[in-house]
């Protein structure tokens, strides 16, 4: 069976800019971001990859033409070939009519109601109804899927099944928090032999969403929502919580079947309902690290105690022992190792494709494991093979080479083998160089996993300003993450009870006789989000940190994404030279060739 799972809307970012004015740092204030296509064959996923990629439009809400097209060439079949398409959105009628009712029973005024019950009903007919999707489908693709091949799967359960599949289809309970979906912001429940069965009363509606109040912080800080909450993370590790943090005193509210709200619900028709009340708690906005810092480290904590309430209460509901966070939220690493950690769950898995760019991935692997001919033998069949992040476009050496013809004159080529390639750049990264790092397919999600990066020794100190100043373009708190072996990670970081993170998607303290070892990596707070290697996940950058290991006895690599701040990662490697030309990047690895700038 093939699946063909999509996510993007042709119009959303259009009507939300005309309907709630979300442009400029707002523009990310809709669905459909992190539009991508992933593709399913007997349950083993074979392509995916994420539209921004390929039109170069970061976190591009566009209807995924390029990520589709790609998807059916790599399997080298066309849309008749497909069996099942499948969207992570289940907008039904009865949705539009639920929304509109607490819209009529919500304390705006009169004119806001009719105005905003205007717009969700105009959002459902032009572009998130089951008929506006699908002719969406047909005026980007030229292709009409026939309805009965059709799924439409409920948003938060395309995150949960995202977690799920790319877990090992393991019997698992699950947390999903994030913006909003159709109507719901979190939810928690547990899947069972491929069977979601969601705890109904768990529900958070999105007017008490998590994920958008931490957004609303974000644009609050100068930041984009729905775009830089990691800049708020990393804000938060140079402060501690205010005491009293009146997040929690005054707008937080948990109760006791697991739930929270806020005593302020948020509004979807006002970008900044809750300016006045930050300015409240904190007083007039300020620019200056303190300030910043200590909002972010107030809203962080409020995070961890609405998660970890949330987690409390479901360990009594369930006996499974594995926990699957997915959504937005979930990318908030510095509140997962907490969260596991004061948790009665023997291991917790956050995938790659835990925000919204997986749930394409999700999509299609429910639309799979709910169709009748899928039996618990195919099921095991597809579990046994691993699934790693690495799923999108790969180029060859003569793709490579059509590339640097490009910019022949402007750099130095040196062709490598193997063998080479690793000791080569070994040897130049025991310097205070900076070297993007071109390896085989693109990796999937919002994270840099050895494929698309930027690498550098951490045993420098002021290595971390070098790269935000002169390559990445970006805020000089922002820290990086350091590549380190499985084996060897327990050795240098406190990672309690978790024994690998390969999605960097767990924080843990740096031990205190390496702090001095891998000061390049090591955030103001002592901790790093950390990328765990294995000789069968990422074998020749785990082959180059082993012999850049031995050639310093320093045991770590800083790894960061491979673009500029304001673009995507790239994905081909022209968009590797267009980067390395505009920066001051020293080396270029594009596969097997070692370029550097022509300085004569």
């Amino acid at each position: 069976m093939i699946v063909l799972g999509c996510n993007g809307f042709s119009r959303v970012s259009e009507f939300f800019a005309e309907r709630l004015g979300a442009t400029g740092i707002n523009k990310h204030y809709l669905l459909g971001h992190d539009a991508a296509a992933a593709l399913l064959i007997d349950g083993r996923l074979v392509a995916a990859v994420e539209e921004e990629r390929l039109n170069r439009e970061k976190k591009t809400t566009d209807f995924p033409a390029h990520a589709i097209d790609w998807c059916l060439k790599e399997a080298g079949i066309t849309f008749d070939d497909v069996d099942l398409f499948a969207f992570p959105w289940n907008w039904t009628p009865q949705v539009l009519d639920e929304i509109l009712d607490g819209i009529r029973a919500s304390p705006l005024a009169r004119d806001a109601k009719t105005r905003l019950m205007g717009d969700m009903a105009d959002l459902f007919d032009q572009v998130v109804s089951p008929e506006a999707m699908l002719a969406d489908f047909e005026a980007r693709t030229g292709h009409r899927p026939d309805p009965a091949k059709v799924r439409f799967v409920p948003h938060h359960l395309a995150h949960a099944t995202t977690g799920y599949f790319l877990a090992g289809m393991k019997d698992s309970a699950f947390l999903v928090s994030d913006g909003r979906a159709e109507r719901f912001s979190t939810l928690t429940g547990e899947i069972r032999d491929g069977r979601i069965t969601v705890f109904e009363d768990s529900v958070i509606g999105a007017q008490y969403s998590m994920g958008t109040l931490f957004s609303s912080i974000t644009r609050f800080l100068g930041f984009v929502p729905n775009n830089d909450e990691y800049k708020v993370m990393g804000l938060a590790g140079y402060a501690a919580p205010p005491t009293p943090n009146p997040f929690l005193d005054h707008l937080l509210r948990l109760h006791d079947d697991g739930r929270y709200s806020f005593a302020m619900p948020l509004r979807t028709d006002d970008l900044h309902s809750h300016d006045a009340l930050f300015e409240e708690y904190f007083g007039p906005f300020e620019d200056t690290l303190e300030y910043t810092s200590r909002v972010a480290a107030a809203a962080q904590q409020m995070l961890n105690v609405a998660t970890a309430h949330q987690v409390r209460h479901l360990e009594k509901r369930t006996d499974l022992d594995r926990l699957l966070f997915e959504g937005g939220v979930a990318l908030n690493c510095l509140n997962n190792t907490p969260l596991f950690e004061g948790s009665r769950f023997a291991d917790m898995q956050v995938s790659f494709g835990a925000s919204d760019t997986g749930i394409t991935i999700g999509a299609a692997a429910r639309a799979w494991l709910d169709d009748p001919g899928t039996d618990a033998a195919r099921i095991h069949a597809a579990a046994s093979a691993p699934v790693g992040p690495y799923l999108g476009p790969s180029y060859d050496d003569a793709a490579i080479e059509e590339a640097v013809e490009a910019f022949a004159g402007r750099v130095v080529v040196s062709r490598l083998d193997d063998d080479e390639v690793v000791e080569h750049v070994a040897r130049l990264l025991t310097k205070k160089v900076v070297i993007g790092w071109f390896d085989g397919r693109v990796e999937h999600g919002p994270r840099a996993l050895g494929h698309r990066s930027i690498l550098a020794n951490p045993g420098f100190a002021d290595i971390k300003d070098i790269i935000n100043t002169r390559v990445k373009h970006r805020e000089p708190f922002r820290p990086f993450a350091p590549l380190v072996l499985e084996e060897r990670a327990p050795e240098i970081f406190e990672m309690g009870r978790k024994t690998s993170s390969p999605y960097m998607t767990f924080v843990f303290p740096v031990r205190e006789a390496y702090k001095d070892r891998i000061p390049g990596a090591v955030h103001v707070d002592g901790t790093s989000r950390i990328q765990t290697l294995t000789d069968e996940g990422t074998p020749r950058l785990t082959a180059l940190l082993r012999r850049f290991t031995e050639l310093t006895g320093t045991p770590c690599l800083i790894n960061t994404s491979f673009n500029v701040a304001g673009e995507p990662i790239v994905c081909t490697p022209t968009d590797a030279l267009n980067c390395f030309m505009g920066t001051e990047i020293d080396y270029l690895v594009l596969g097997n060739h070692l370029i550097a700038k022509n300085e004569s």
